[in-house]
């Protein structure tokens, strides 16, 4: 019977320490590693455990995480038996009322609606009081009964009355439609609130854990989210051609966890995040031929000037006083760069971009001017950068500010293949350039079966700058895929020529207030009872 009694007594303990109550935590983010698409973050949880096994809800965790990269850290004496993801784990905790905010907005919408309820039933009492004295106002001539004097004071009354009545629903109304604009305006708060309340975090944690002895423990949480992506930018900075680039690196970060990162510690990676448990293994390494990685590879430097974007949005003109070079440590691994940022950060779960500033850099470089003028009248200011690799720049885009001025945007991609990088610094005014067609140096022949057109054109360019300047002049003439159509270069006035694409190469350095020309001239020959379309 004893045995009997003990067995039932382990039984009912058993089952009562585990239905104690859970244990509540909140998490507090300390550092993230933010990944191009995904963050790694660690957290650390403190409270106080009972000796035994209890259960414990992490609050303040990301809304959408990896499970299986969730690694929890503990003392010693604490075994976690099991760990489980959710954001469905409802409690006393998890109402609209936990946050003071919602409360707030609600108190105020129900106060706003009792009065309301009460001010419409004085306003339709006062309606009833005027119908009833309306309907009761008559008075049927001499078989009313009532003297001059009597009849006098019952319209009086009347008049009286009516006029007090309707001024107090007119009070009545000008304050039911400030509690209408209030309610309305409380709502628009409730609804801003309630969508901010969505964006918070949900996820939680739920661990199974034993304890050995009482008291308190920390919790140290690691875990990925794809709820969170990085991409860097710059700021180029020149304020002339004879002084070196001034660059700012810098990050634009976005996270949407639900978890706001407050005095955060950041490590931006360009490498993929990759946790599992399972050992890699590494196999041969084959190189192949092939364009970068998101870049769209082109020979013709009139790509490296396409994308300069003439945008009206200005760019801050200010200079920051403390490089953050100092701030931030630069990590070179064989695949990745990692950027290791001493200064704490909020970067709050908003999906909003927010700019942090990584390393303050002065770029050595050429200055060169280039024109098209085929396809666009203006020369581009660009920027030859030697030995670019040991600055560990990312492609990314760029704002351009030259002589205190924002010119527009262009876009570095240091994984270019050519040993100089170029940068474009955008249009220069200054240099002004025509290209027209020599009308008594074209036109059509016609020979026997065949059509002959001759295309000349000027190519006038004159620098208005009071320093001399170096310029790349590019133009072409037509290339022949069939053998009916000949193609004749008569003249290139000194320009290199590349047989191949037909384009035609001038460099030249041009003086400050001088002016230069160059002529280019071609003939088309073809069947005259044909025509090209594209000529």
């Amino acid at each position: 019977m004893k045995i009997i009694f003990s067995f039932l007594f382990a039984i009912v303990l058993t089952a009562g320490t585990f239905a104690q109550k859970p244990i509540f935590a909140e998490a507090k983010t300390n550092s993230a590693t933010v990944y191009y698409n995904g963050a790694e973050m660690q957290q650390k949880a403190s409270l106080s455990l009972p000796s035994g096994t209890s259960e414990v809800v992490i609050k303040n965790v990301a809304n959408q995480l990896l499970e299986n990269t969730i690694q929890i850290g503990a003392p010693s004496n604490v075994s976690v038996m099991s760990v489980q993801f959710t954001t469905d784990y409802i409690s006393e905790y998890d109402t609209d009322e936990s946050d003071p905010k919602v409360k707030q907005v609600r108190d105020s919408i129900k106060l706003l609606q009792n009065n309301l309820a009460r001010l419409l039933n004085e306003k339709n009492t006062l309606a009833k009081t005027i119908d009833l004295l309306d309907k009761n106002h008559q008075v049927y001539g001499q078989n009313s009964g009532l003297s001059v004097d009597e009849l006098t004071k019952m319209v009086n009354y009347y008049q009286n009355k009516r006029t007090e009545i309707s001024n107090q629903i007119n009070v009545l109304q000008e304050k039911e439609k400030k509690i209408n604009d209030d309610i309305v305006r409380l709502n628009s708060r409730l609804d801003f609130n309630q969508s901010r309340s969505e964006s918070i975090s949900k996820g939680k944690l739920i661990l199974q854990v034993m304890n050995s002895a009482a008291g308190k423990v920390d919790f140290d949480i690691n875990y990925l989210t794809q709820s969170a992506s990085w991409k860097p930018f710059y700021d180029l900075r020149a304020d002339n051609i004879r002084q070196p680039i001034e660059m700012v690196y810098k990050a634009e970060i976005r996270q949407n966890s639900g978890v706001d990162w407050r005095k955060v510690n950041l490590s931006l990676s360009s490498g993929t995040p990759n946790q599992n448990n399972q050992a890699p293994l590494l196999k041969a390494w084959f190189l192949r031929f092939g364009a970068p990685m998101g870049y769209n590879q082109n020979n013709e430097l009139l790509n490296v000037i396409s994308g300069i974007q003439a945008e009206g949005a200005a760019m801050g003109t200010s200079k920051t006083k403390a490089s953050m070079s100092d701030f931030t440590t630069v990590t070179e691994n064989q695949l990745n760069i990692s950027f290791d940022i001493d200064v704490p950060y909020d970067i709050l779960s908003n999906n909003k971009a927010h700019s942090v500033a990584m390393k303050d850099l002065k770029l050595p470089a050429t200055f060169r001017y280039y024109a098209v003028p085929k396809l666009d009248k203006d020369a581009y200011l660009l920027a030859e950068i030697s030995d670019y690799g040991k600055f560990n720049l990312l492609p990314g885009e760029a704002n351009v500010l030259f002589e205190g001025l924002y010119v527009g945007k262009t876009f570095i991609n240091p994984n270019e293949t050519a040993d100089t990088l170029m940068l474009s610094m955008g249009k220069d005014k200054k240099i002004s350039i025509k290209r027209e067609k020599i009308a008594d140096r074209s036109g059509t022949k016609f020979l026997s079966n065949f059509k002959e057109q001759s295309f000349t054109y000027d190519i006038t360019i004159r620098n208005n700058k009071k320093e001399s300047i170096f310029l790349t002049l590019k133009d072409q003439y037509p290339l022949s895929t069939d053998e009916k159509i000949t193609v004749e270069l008569t003249e290139r006035d000194g320009g290199r020529v590349n047989a191949e694409t037909g384009i035609i190469t001038w460099d030249f350095k041009l003086n400050a207030g001088e002016t230069l020309k160059k002529r280019i001239s071609y003939k088309v020959k073809y069947p005259k009872d044909m025509s090209i379309g594209n000529l």
